[in-house]
């Protein structure tokens, strides 16, 4: 087993691949990595499958057979995901056993065009969650404003739910309210209060977003930032008398997840983010790539301080370099949600083009 990528596991930290495509699986490279490199999850979206479908040929037959049942191309996508995240799921399924339901999740993206839409995005995400009928599947919902309502009612109805897109602390704040008011209502309603979730909070986005702003020696360091003064804000609910209380009628942690943590710099370290965010209780979804990298050369040291050390300081800075934070969170935010539309639209167009495809080919 890999010493670098262990150290993370006995920290307290989990590493979950931030990838998916039947090439992963059929080759054996996940079950390794989950013997080896100590991955205990997976995440994906529409970029990630729209790649794995576009770049290779495994998919064909499955799109033949579900065009000739007269499947739109969205009913087509999501069967080809859950064909993949069953098997992952069940290579995920001994972590998930032998932790109680906390390691072992595999995560699956709604349609992104739903973001403005609550209402559907709530029929969708029960749509999914009975469709895989998996113990250990997220069902990723954007951290919106609109998808706060979404990822409540979620929770209440007993899905797990991952929240994705959030950029900022108080974006992370405003899920896990969310998050919290759903498992008050079902303590109210009698029932079980323990649904699992994750907030995914991205973080190398904000380093892409203003390296041409500032000045050099401040580039790849916004994103930690941000994640530091999160951390803070995670570790103070989870200390508050509100939590103790949920904890204490047996709910769950909604745990801290970050993403997009592969370095986009080229002059910067490959593992750049995997060793800035080392911290107890947290997921970090890694690229493929990052994963191997750190696996190689990565090392365990400084831990992320739980009062969030110098962020606000160095916060600070970057306003004085002319960062408006907040602004850019919420464009962050928006830009999230238009790019995962447009891999999502790619990604159908073309399943579209497979499908005809296989009907000339009749």
């Amino acid at each position: 087993m890999n010493r670098n990528t262990r150290q993370l596991y006995e920290l307290g930290q989990r590493l979950w691949l931030d990838n998916i495509s039947r090439e992963l699986l059929d080759s054996g490279r996940l079950a390794h990595y989950i013997a080896e490199l100590s991955i205990t999850g997976l995440t994906s979206n529409p970029t990630i499958f729209g790649q794995a479908i576009a770049g290779s040929d495994l998919y064909d037959g499955s799109i033949r057979e579900l065009a000739a049942q007269g499947l739109s191309e969205e009913a087509i996508f999501f069967e080809l995901a859950l064909q993949d995240l069953r098997r992952a799921a069940a290579l995920f399924r001994p972590a998930f056993e032998a932790s109680d339901g906390v390691d072992g999740w595999v995560s699956l993206e709604v349609s992104p065009l739903l973001a403005d839409n609550p209402q559907k995005t709530l029929q969708a995400v029960a749509h999914v969650h009975a469709r895989a009928a998996l113990p250990n599947l997220f069902v990723k919902i954007p951290g919106t404003p609109k998808g706060l309502s979404a990822i409540e009612q979620s929770i209440f109805d007993g899905i797990p739910v991952n929240v994705t897109l959030l950029f900022s602390r108080e974006h992370y704040q405003a899920a896990a309210q969310a998050y919290m008011r759903g498992i008050e209502r079902r303590l109210a309603a009698g029932l079980d209060p323990r649904v699992e979730s994750v907030a995914s909070l991205f973080v190398s986005r904000w380093d892409v977003q203003v390296k041409q702003e500032i000045s050099p020696a401040f580039r790849n360091r916004l994103g930690i930032v941000m994640a530091m003064r999160t951390y803070q804000a995670y570790r103070e609910l989870l200390a508050s008398p509100r939590w103790r209380e949920l904890a204490a009628a047996g709910a769950r942690p909604q745990r801290l997840l970050w993403a997009s943590t592969g370095s986009k710099d080229p002059d910067a370290p490959d593992t750049l983010y995997v060793r800035a965010l080392e911290a107890v209780n947290t997921i970090d979804t890694v690229p493929e790539k990052t994963l191997l990298a750190f696996a190689d050369h990565g090392k365990v040291g400084w831990v992320l301080p739980s009062d969030g050390g110098y962020a606000d300081a160095l916060l600070e800075e970057f306003r004085r370099e002319g960062v408006d934070d907040e602004a850019l969170a919420a464009d962050l935010q928006r830009d999230g949600v238009e790019l995962f539309a447009t891999a999502w639209n790619a990604l159908l167009s073309r399943i579209r083009e497979k499908s005809a495809q296989a009907t000339l080919a009749l």
